[in-house]
């Protein structure tokens, strides 16, 4: 979680949304990425989305069910999508949304009980330093 929130601080330093995103396999980093919507003028270039396009590269292949996905900020509904698509195999997160997440917040996407494949979800893990990240980019954004 600790490589996600410095791909998370180098976000905010670009001035993106400071979330990040580290895919491993067997304890081994595969990818790593942060939002880069505002620099793409992509809504849906999320941390989440580019990581795991960057490990099926590099790895060479559609599946990520022996992943594992540590991310700042519980998915949204687009990226729990592309999540349970990819079949990763287990989310790590750092603060749930309570406004936006699919994993257990909102909804839950990730183990919905009708779709062929659940992650296993841990949440919680640093969940102070990811969340005070993300309130402090929007209270310094506030006139």
């Amino acid at each position: 979680m600790r490589l996600a929130l410095a791909e998370a601080v180098t976000a905010r330093g670009m001035g993106e949304v400071p979330i990040g995103a580290v895919l491993t396999r067997n304890g081994v980093v595969v990818a790593s990425a942060h939002n880069e919507t505002a620099a793409r003028r992509d809504p849906t270039a999320h941390a989440e989305l580019l990581v795991l396009q960057r490990a099926m590269a590099a790895i060479g292949a559609d599946r990520l069910d022996d992943a594992t996905l540590y991310v700042t900020l519980e998915p949204c509904a687009q990226c729990a999508g592309a999540i349970v698509l990819a079949k990763v195999g287990r989310v790590v997160l750092g603060a749930w949304d309570d406004k936006a997440g699919m994993a257990g917040s909102l909804h839950d996407l990730l183990r919905h009980p009708r779709l062929n494949h659940r992650v296993e979800v841990v949440g919680g893990v640093l969940p102070d330093a990811c969340g005070e990240l993300l309130k402090s980019f929007f209270r310094d954004r506030r006139p």
